[in-house]
């Protein structure tokens, strides 16, 4: 894969005119577009033609946690609409993430195409702290790393993880593993409320398969440049291919 087409924008503007004319505006540098819940909630099927009609795919990150046959309902109804990627929270267990997997290959049985399906471990948000107080008494990366093993046995695709973890995944669970990390803050951007960051080149060199990237382009004065400019630092890293 080029930089560009792991290159995945964070599509979290609510402002429906402004987030569609970002899809136009971001085409020539991006790969993904990322619809997450807030944008998905208010205007979601516009939103999804606006990227298919751009030629671009779709990473749907509404972070699926339910009983086992919704999950399995909801993925069968995502992967029917053409979805390029899904995710669903690890924290819901085996049975759930393999209704997932099952849900999608039924969608495929019937001509769609299957799409990457994630398990969302430890978001990017919070720290060693902030697991201790939902009751993990250990650390950031054993949580991740249990998360992850989940998904691989349940047959997901990869996950999604702080750019921290990377090299632990693929140790784990194989290179072929795929890693989508956010928590992705170039140096010339604020961190705001993620925790757990690094940059673009230091996300690639370290193995990640894709990058998720929000704020840092979106907010940016010219969200093309930015965009640009990511795509470059990522060309810049060891491995990177074009």
């Amino acid at each position: 894969m080029s930089p560009k087409e792991r290159l995945i924008v964070a599509m979290d503007i609510l402002d429906k005119r402004q987030c569609l004319d970002m899809i136009g505006f971001l085409s020539p540098a991006v790969g993904y577009f990322k619809v997450g819940i807030a944008p998905f909630t208010a205007f979601g099927e516009e939103l999804l033609r606006a990227v298919a009609a751009a030629g671009k795919k779709v990473f749907l990150d509404l972070k699926f946690h339910d009983i086992p046959n919704t999950v399995k309902n909801a993925a069968y109804a995502a992967a029917k609409r053409n979805i390029q990627m899904l995710n669903f929270h690890c924290s819901g267990g085996e049975a759930m993430l393999q209704a997932a997997r099952d849900g999608a290959l039924l969608a495929a049985k019937e001509g769609a195409p299957k799409p990457l399906l994630i398990g969302v471990t430890v978001l990017t948000s919070m720290d060693k702290e902030d697991l201790r107080k939902s009751g993990w008494a250990g650390s950031v990366e054993e949580k991740v790393k249990e998360l992850a093993l989940i998904a691989s046995r349940s047959g997901m695709d990869g996950v999604v993880a702080s750019p921290l973890e990377i090299g632990m995944i693929k140790e784990t669970c194989g290179r072929d593993f795929i890693v989508v990390t956010p928590g992705i803050r170039p140096e010339w951007a604020d961190g705001d409320d993620q925790k757990r960051i690094t940059t673009p080149a230091e996300a690639i060199r370290a193995g990640a398969d894709y990058i998720v990237v929000g704020r840092p382009i979106i907010a940016a004065k010219d969200p093309l440049e930015a965009a640009k400019r990511i795509v470059e630092e990522m060309e810049s890293s060891v491995g990177c291919g074009t």
